[in-house]
């Protein structure tokens, strides 16, 4: 074997049990988030669970909340990659908005406490949370816009969705799934009620000469 590719070696080793140690102190830490919630939760909770000690934990994430933005971070990129595998392109609107909240809707119930942790707990933190706030909230309004920028919905929705009407969208999800979550309630029975509001949100900027299902109906206009 080559110096080189024994160096290689080396150091892909070394990243697989880097990679692993930081996994375990993730899941560690969802396990007391999930047992006890994050307030409570304390390092010393962590590196139980992940069968590590202080010192590796200090090896990977500075403070608690390094390790909290850690695992947001990657459970929202997961939830994201989930939503958007999970939505067909060519299906009719409605559909794909049913697709989309319906999978929003098994992503918080897999995880409920760390989905109401992410809505309630990330406010009240420090600077590094309050950034993965706005940076994660970005990026659910990119998928959204994406996901409504396709020929489908181009020709038979209810066309360009703004920012700002993306924003209500989340907000409203976020709400509707963190009480269901504090009222001991399962998230599953909210579903069909977050589609047909989502539907009705964005059904209500459709154009001029369609209506409700794309037909050439009559026209939706606001309330005066």
């Amino acid at each position: 074997m080559t110096t080189v590719r024994r160096l290689q070696d080396e150091t892909a080793t070394a990243d697989d049990d880097a990679g692993r140690f930081r996994r375990r102190l993730l899941d560690g830490l969802a396990t007391s988030i999930k047992e006890q919630g994050y307030r409570n939760t304390t390092i010393a909770d962590i590196v139980r669970r992940a069968r590590t000690s202080r010192r590796t934990f200090y090896e990977y994430f500075s403070s608690k909340e390094a390790c909290f933005v850690a695992l947001l971070t990657a459970a929202n990129a997961e939830m994201i990659e989930r939503i958007l595998a999970a939505v067909d392109p060519a299906a009719p609107w409605k559909v794909q908005v049913r697709q989309a909240i319906e999978e929003w809707i098994d992503c918080a119930e897999a995880e409920p406490a760390i989905m109401l942790s992410w809505i309630r707990d990330v406010p009240s933190l420090g600077d590094a949370a309050r950034r993965l706030q706005r940076d994660m909230t970005e990026a659910f309004i990119a998928m959204i816009q994406t996901l409504c920028d396709t020929d489908e919905w181009r020709a038979n929705g209810p066309g360009p969705v703004s920012r700002q009407l993306t924003i209500m969208l989340l907000g409203g999800l976020r709400e509707l799934t963190a009480i269901t979550v504090e009222d001991s309630g399962r998230v599953r029975d909210v579903s069909e009620v977050a589609v047909q509001a989502s539907i009705a949100l964005l059904a209500h900027r459709q154009p001029a000469g369609r209506g409700e299902d794309g037909d050439g109906g009559p026209e939706e206009r606001p309330c005066p």
